[in-house]
């Protein structure tokens, strides 16, 4: 298996080929793997932006224009869209948000009026010119997406979603969860939270999912985990992500249960099973965060 710090075996190199060559003759005692990640990460990122943007001058806009009118016309509510609300989905200050909504009302893309239902909020709605121009530039910012990623198959494409998405649920915590599989009652915080957090105690890191809280009764709770668990195995496979812990929610199903190791303190090892089997009355899975509101926290 080639290491991610690792050159391929056959085919050319990039950029990031070089600097980690670089890096590995001036220290090589590190492991360089995830700057092999972050610096391609970066680097796309870069590219992209630039040509995104490209995109969007070609139509007067720049990409905060875009956000906003993709913004407005995905909500699409009745009477307009709250400046709250725009805040939230937007995860901008509110400041910044005005700004953004005058410079769309100057093209006269947009009105804002005051909220008549609160009069400290604003409602923001896309006028006839904001759909015509979303209506048109929107084809265009698709085909510009498609073409960057030319270079990859349909089912690479697949797959780069399915670990993308794995890595921005971690950080953004679930913005939506699956409330047919069985509620645990546990909030967890992810991997990277919990390696900062029991370094900041003084405790050694570990890969896992922190127990942020339990509800009293829930099937966690009657399993015997506790907040301050670190769950870091279900059944056989490590537990790196939720994603990890929902695959085995449902793989474990129609067993009725699933077995979960977790490390409490330093070291101590913890056998936990969790009963899968029919919900109890009343046992229902806690509302989940909006995308910015909970960041990094997972109810399950």
């Amino acid at each position: 298996m080639v290491r991610p710090n690792q050159p391929p075996p056959a085919g050319p190199r990039d950029s990031v080929d070089r600097l980690l060559a670089g890096w590995a003759r001036a220290r090589p005692d590190l492991d360089l793997s995830p700057v092999a990640v972050i610096a391609r990460l970066d680097r796309l990122r870069q590219i992209i932006d630039s040509e995104l943007e490209a995109t969007f001058a070609e139509h007067g806009l720049n990409g905060p224009d875009f956000a906003a009118l993709v913004t407005l016309r995905r909500l699409d509510e009745p009477g307009g869209v709250s400046q709250r609300r725009l805040m939230r989905e937007l995860n901008l200050t509110s400041g910044t948000v005005s700004v953004r909504v005058e410079r769309l009302a100057e093209r006269g893309l947009v009105t804002s009026s005051e909220d008549p239902r609160d009069r400290r909020n604003t409602l923001v709605v896309l006028t006839p010119a904001g759909h015509e121009l979303f209506d048109r530039v929107t084809p265009a910012h698709i085909a510009t997406e498609n073409r960057l990623l030319a270079a990859l198959s349909a089912e690479q494409v697949a797959e780069l979603v399915t670990l993308l998405r794995q890595l921005l649920v971690s950080f953004e915590g679930s913005a939506d969860g699956d409330n047919e599989l069985p509620h645990l009652g546990l909030s967890l915080a992810p991997a990277h939270q919990a390696i900062e957090i029991r370094r900041a105690v003084g405790l050694p890191e570990l890969i896992g999912l922190l127990v942020r809280s339990v509800e009293p009764g829930s099937r966690a709770g009657q399993a015997g985990i506790k907040t301050g668990d670190v769950l870091i195995r279900a059944g056989h496979e490590p537990l790196r992500s939720v994603t990890a812990l929902y695959q085995a929610i449902n793989a474990a199903r129609a067993a009725g249960s699933l077995a979960i190791t977790a490390v409490r303190g330093v070291d101590t090892e913890v056998h936990a099973v969790v009963d899968l089997g029919p919900r109890p009355a009343g046992d229902m899975p806690a509302a989940r965060p909006a995308p910015g509101a909970g960041a990094a926290t997972h109810s399950v």
